[in-house]
């Protein structure tokens, strides 16, 4: 079998010829450098994504943006998305802060890509 991809390693997005028999790559072509060639591997044979959501915060209604901290096996995306939506995070955090460890049973972890200070309370007078 035949397969046509576009490589999303670098900025050139090389278009990559393969050739596919009983589920090995057995040739690449079109690829400028190293990467186009591993990543036409992988993407044939176990693609991988990396995960990025809105996370609901305790206390406020501003979502906050986060992502995996490493790709996950496609077949996991919605899946990792399902627990990050029953997941509620609690002001303050700070980027990079781990808030889910190893989701859906995976070596990334949970990881916030803003800020988000300390919620304040309402004082009404």
């Amino acid at each position: 079998m035949k397969r046509e991809l576009t490589c999303i390693g670098c900025p050139m997005g090389c278009l990559l010829r393969a050739e596919i028999e009983d589920g090995i790559v057995q040739n690449v072509e079109g690829f400028s450098c190293k990467v186009g060639e591993r990543y036409a591997h992988e993407e044939l044979t176990a693609p991988r994504r990396m995960v990025t959501a809105l996370c609901r915060v305790q206390g406020t209604r501003a979502p906050l943006p986060v992502k995996t901290s490493r790709s996950v096996d496609k077949r996991l995306v919605f899946d990792c998305l399902k627990e990050i939506s029953g997941y509620t995070a609690c002001a303050p955090v700070h980027i990079g802060d781990v808030l889910i460890h190893g989701v859906c049973g995976t070596d990334a972890d949970v990881v916030a890509t803003a800020e988000l200070p300390a919620v304040r309370e309402r004082t009404d007078a």
